[in-house]
Parts: structure tokens; sequence; C-alpha cells
């Protein structure tokens, strides 16, 4: 008697294969998240900033400090010369002007990341989680502000005392904290705002809202306007504080060729610009589709864009113009800065993971 052949089956595996596939898209697709990505064309990314800025190299920096630091955000320089900045871990940390002598000078409990001196020698600090913060000549810490308006800072991020003795910070976002800042680029919703806290009242004023990730603050010399960085956008919005034009605001520059984190003023012609990383090119493909980045939500962190190792400062004059500019493509001198603070002809450089300070001259063009 002749067996009739038996149909053959899809191998299980297959079937499994295809459900895990098909999940995993509708996964994507699908899943709730809780944030509400706006759409936006990102213009196309520069060679440079401006039209003929000159360029240095960063073959003549010098590493500070290097095993002594842990992710040194900012740097903040007192009357006598010595350096001081804040750690991942809460820590600040006090130095000599060639990074010897290192000590401990306070320990926030939070993430201290802008650093500035008020004319009182008090240190000012924006802590992502404590707020604006106040520390004495021994580091005991007085809390300043940790809301405006009713709105909590959820990431308190960087500090400029003007000449007047106002400060001016910024919340990067209302919305998302630290740990969770590249939600905020990614979302585009402009939860950010500088801020302007008077010291003699206690009180905290909102200059400008609606930034998408504000960033760096810096006075200008004569105290007719600030600046802030609007870091998920790549440009910088100058926001007049007297004159005719009080109360405005306008770009200062933009389509900067990556992410500008911390900007200073050296009191007299020039800004200082760090560009933390170039732009992402998968970020800016995203930005016109709220879909994909919805679906770039739903991704493991570890999946999303990321900083990328590349030593970039920009100098600006007074109206906005790049005018010189010290970079390393590379990043193997000193990758991911996130502060530039010039003094005494030296430019000192923090950043966001580095073990080290560094420091180079200030170039003269």
């Amino acid at each position: 008697m002749n067996q009739q052949p038996r149909p053959q089956r899809r191998p299980r595996r297959g079937r499994l294969v295809v459900a895990a596939f098909l999940l995993a898209v509708a996964y994507l697709l699908l899943w709730p998240v809780g944030a509400d990505p706006r759409a936006w064309q990102p213009p196309t990314t520069p060679p440079l900033a401006g039209a003929n800025p000159v360029e240095h190299d960063f073959s003549t920096i010098d590493l500070l400090a290097q095993g002594v630091c842990n992710g040194p955000e900012d740097i903040a320089i007192d009357s006598q010369g010595r350096l001081y900045a804040g750690m991942l871990d809460g820590r600040i940390m006090r130095f000599d002007h060639d990074g010897t002598g290192a000590e401990l000078f306070a320990d926030t409990g939070g993430r201290p990341l802008g650093l500035d001196f008020d004319n009182d020698g008090h240190l000012i600090v924006a802590d992502a989680y404590k707020g604006l913060l106040r520390l004495d000549g021994h580091g005991a810490v007085t809390v300043l502000a940790t809301e405006q308006g009713r709105v909590p800072f959820m990431l308190t991020d960087d500090v400029d005392v003007a000449p007047s003795g106002m400060i001016y910070f910024t919340d990067a976002s209302s919305k998302y904290a630290l740990d969770d800042y590249t939600t905020d680029f990614i979302e585009q919703r402009g939860s950010g705002r500088l801020m302007r806290f008077d010291p003699a009242t206690s009180t905290t004023e909102l200059l400008r809202g609606d930034l998408n990730f504000a960033n760096g603050v810096a006075v200008s010399p004569d105290e007719s306007f600030v600046l802030v960085n609007e870091t998920a956008r790549y440009r910088i919005h100058r926001v007049w504080l007297s004159g005719p034009r009080a109360g405005e605001s306008e770009l200062f520059i933009d389509n900067l060729p990556g992410f500008p984190d911390g900007v200073s003023c050296n009191g007299a012609d020039r800004f200082w610009v760090a560009i933390v990383s170039p732009r992402s090119p998968v970020l800016d493909m995203a930005h016109p589709h709220p879909w994909i980045k919805r679906a770039m939500l739903r991704l493991p962190r570890f999946m999303l864009p990321a900083a990328r190792p590349d030593a970039c400062v920009i100098g600006l004059d007074l109206e906005g113009q790049a005018v010189t500019t010290l970079r390393d493509p590379s990043g193997r001198s000193f990758a991911f800065i996130t502060s530039v603070e010039e003094y005494d002809g030296v430019l000192y450089l923090g950043s966001l993971s580095r073990d080290a300070l560094a420091r180079i001259a200030s170039p003269s063009e």
C-alpha cells in the first residue's frame, strides 16, 4: 500500500520570527508615549558658522586635573584665579589656576551645571535637580529659587551674574529632567525658559519662554542684552534688557554646525560658544516627521542619537558674527566641550563627560 506524502508545514521557528517582527513593528508604531513630538524642518548643516571665521586647532591644548574630574560641566574663576567645576556626582571641586591643589569646595547633592560668582564673592550655581543656589565662601548652600510662575524648574542649566548683581539663568526644560533630556530634543515643544533673579527682592522673572532646550546664558558687557542658547535648534537668541527694544527678542546667530551648550562673554568684545557635539543626521532626518520621532521614543535610550566627539569652540563678536573657531574634528584633544571661560588671555574649557579640565591660549585672530 502506497503512503501519500505528508504536506510540509512551515517551520515553527519561521512563524515565531514573523510574529516577533510584526509585534516589534506594532510596538514602534502604536505603543503610547508620554511625549507629543512636533514637526520641525532643520536647516541644512553649514560647514562652519559665519562667513569667514579664522580657524585654529587644539594642538596646544593643556589638560588640567586629569583623573580628578568627572564631567566638569562648567568652570567659574574667583578673584584669586582659582578654578571651580561641578561634577557628575554633585561635588564642586576647587583647583589652583594650573589644575593642581584639588580640594572639595561643596557638594550640592544634585548635579551642578552652570557656575558664576556674584559681586560679593558667592558662587551662584544652576543645579539640574536642586534649582538656583548660592554658596558662601565655606561652601554652605542656600536655595534661591526652584520655580517661576508656579512652574517648577525641571532642569536648571546655566547662570550668568551681571555687573548690576542681577542673576540670569535658564531652565532647559520645564517638562523633562536631566536623565531624560533627549526626549526634550526630540519632542521640540519649547518648554525651556530664560529667567532673571533679583537678589534684592528674591523674585524670579520670566524673560523668554518657548525655547527648545534653553542652555547657555551670557550678559553683554554693558548689560543691554542677554544671550541664551537654544541647543535643540542650533541657534542663539538675544533678549534686549534696556533701550528702545527692551523686552524684545531676536536671533543672534542661527544654523550653527552643532549643538551649542555654554556661552560666555570675555567682558569686552567676544562671546565664546561651546559646541558640545556635531548635529545628528538621524535626528535631523526625523524632525519633520512626528511619527518617526514617536517611534524613536519607543526605543531603548541607548539606541537614541547621542553626542559625538568633536572639539569645537566658536568666537562671536557683539553682533553675532563668527570671527574665530577652534576645532579638532577627531575629538581626541578634548571632546564634548560644554563651557568656555576666558581669563587673563586663556580659555578654560569644561566637558560633559571628560575626566579633566582644559586650557588653551585665547586666539588673537
